[in-house]
């Protein structure tokens, strides 16, 4: 690790960084355009939940900023799995959809893992599909789940060598900590997962060069657990009610005491979260890719006396 002096207070501006990938995208999503094959980003929302309100907006502004045509989709909440599931089907039928996403939560009474399911992995923008995560054991990173592969890159800018790097990750949620893990991996890092039944965790935090925290609990990692200069990458996002009764988001350190000690850290909000936004953008374009060239592969090797309706030959 550098000098510690030379570390202090570095930290990882989600904003700028997704502005960054968003910028390099831009020419990607013009090339699929003049090629007739615009990537098209649908969002699925079943039910009213306010709370999907501003991650829904955020996608559509950013889609829209750089090009990528965004549709909104709902459904009521009383849908059965069934017609939901047959919904998807259209979708996956559909050459003018390149992308689905499936807002969280869904009606207690949908099986949100079936409907992912249900998304054709060449259209898994999300990464969440059992096939996509399934492909990470084997280091196939075409699409990855959106907030573990944006944690992962934030690691990564802090311009740190990942190989032979320690790391520890606090949380083994499927769709974040696990893969979090196996991407760390695929990278050449030493990789430790901690989780609800780990003993001692303090121990194995204050050991590693990077700690990912993915948990849920607002100030569950605190500086006196923070190796000097290591990077931390906090992945929560909690509300708490704050000294005059206002709601306060924060995350699963406490960023003033890991900043102290830390070399680098991100700030909640302004850090994973908007990473993790053009992180569902770049799998859109990339899921388009892969579509054109799937179709065209198929036109050739099929003698089709056209590609699917609307699209370029």
């Amino acid at each position: 690790m550098a000098d510690q002096e030379t570390l202090k207070h570095k930290d990882l501006d989600g904003r700028a960084i997704a502005a960054s990938i968003n910028d390099d995208l831009k020419r990607k999503i013009d090339e699929l355009t003049d090629n007739d094959w615009p990537p098209r980003l649908v969002s699925v929302t079943i039910g009213n939940v306010d709370a999907v309100g501003i991650y829904v907006r955020n996608q559509k502004r950013t889609a829209e900023r750089i090009g990528i045509s965004f549709e909104e989709r709902h459904f009521p909440a009383e849908i059965t799995e069934a017609e939901m599931q047959a919904a998807i089907q259209a979708m996956n039928a559909s050459p003018h959809v390149t992308g689905i996403i499936i807002q969280r939560p869904v009606p207690k009474h949908l099986n949100v893992k079936l409907l992912q399911s249900s998304i054709h992995p060449l259209k898994d923008v999300e990464g969440l599909h059992p096939a996509s995560i399934g492909n990470i054991v084997y280091n196939e990173l075409v699409l990855g789940p959106c907030t573990a592969m944006a944690s992962v890159e934030m690691l990564k800018r802090t311009g740190l060598e990942l190989p032979g790097m320690e790391v520890v990750v606090i949380g083994h949620s499927e769709i974040v900590g696990k893969p979090i893990a196996f991407l760390l991996m695929a990278e050449g890092a030493t990789v430790t997962v901690c989780h609800h039944m780990t003993r001692n965790l303090a121990v194995h935090s204050r050991q590693a060069d990077a700690v990912f925290v993915a948990v849920g609990k607002p100030g569950l990692v605190t500086g006196n657990m923070i190796k000097p200069g290591a990077a931390v990458i906090d992945i929560g996002i909690n509300q708490i009610e704050g000294p005059e009764g206002q709601l306060l988001t924060v995350g699963d350190c406490d960023y003033e005491s890991c900043r102290d000690v830390a070399g680098w850290i991100t700030p909640v909000p302004g850090g994973v979260g908007p990473v993790t936004v053009a992180m569902l953008m770049q799998n859109t374009v990339t899921a388009a890719h892969r579509q054109m060239d799937y179709y065209r592969s198929e036109y050739a090797a099929n003698a089709w006396t056209t590609v699917p309706e609307g699209r370029g030959s």
